[in-house]
């Protein structure tokens, strides 16, 4: 039995490993543990685990039923629109092809971001996406992180968008834009996109100009599509 925990992070840190045992198979030959096993195994009030079970079952992880107890969900039933299971299911064991499903969804959602940010864009907006391209220019010199600042573009296209459902697609996008980068990145000979790239679709949205800022969002992203493309099917 572990040490009693303290943290006001307890219900979060059993989330998280929870959340990594599942998606991992840790509990794939066993029964899932009792409510009060993990109480004993987490050193955790019942509260403060009923609380995390609550999370999962948001998450679609787990289900709980009158004398069934608790039990991992079907895959299929997963949030994959939760940065935590999308992170721990690209990082458990590298998914060319979930990564490639998430990609074919940037094309869709992406493009259509930008074309709206082109009519719709504050000025606040347009102040975000001009601080992102100047980060990325920045990356490029070794003066930002190249990874952040790339995310940051894409982060306020979204918001720019001025629509709701694009902008809760932020965390998803950033939680699997860090893993995807991070894997293209690795390949030898093969550079990122560059700052020009994104300034391109950057500088349609600041003009105004929607029909362009689609097709350039859909380049930049089938050039990372490409790339994916080229990735070792069997990492």
């Amino acid at each position: 039995m572990r040490q009693p925990l303290f943290s006001t992070s307890v219900t979060q840190s059993i989330v998280q490993d929870l959340g990594v045992g599942i998606v991992t198979g840790r509990f794939d030959n066993a029964p899932f543990p009792t409510e009060s096993a993990l109480c004993d195994h987490y050193g955790a009030a019942r509260t403060v685990l009923r609380e995390a079970v609550k999370m999962l079952i948001a998450k679609g992880l787990i289900t709980t039923r009158p004398r069934q107890g608790i039990r991992i969900a079907p895959e299929y039933d997963w949030n994959l629109l939760d940065p935590d299971v999308l992170r721990w299911l690209l990082e458990r064991k590298f998914s060319l092809r979930l990564l490639v499903e998430f990609t074919q969804i940037r094309l869709d959602v992406e493009s259509g971001a930008a074309a709206l940010a082109a009519q719709f864009a504050t000025e606040d907006d347009k102040a975000q996406i001009r601080a992102a391209i100047k980060r990325m220019y920045a990356a490029e010199l070794g003066d930002d992180d190249p990874l952040h600042s790339d995310i940051a573009f894409h982060v306020a296209v979204l918001k720019a968008s001025g629509n709701r459902f694009y902008l809760q697609m932020r965390d998803m996008i950033s939680t699997a834009l860090h893993v995807s980068i991070m894997r293209t990145n690795k390949l030898k000979g093969v550079h990122r996109a560059s700052a020009v790239d994104h300034d391109r679709v950057a500088q349609a949205i600041l003009s105004g100009d929607a029909d362009t800022a689609r097709r350039e969002m859909r380049r930049l992203i089938q050039g990372a599509f490409d790339l994916i493309d080229t990735l070792p099917k069997h990492p």
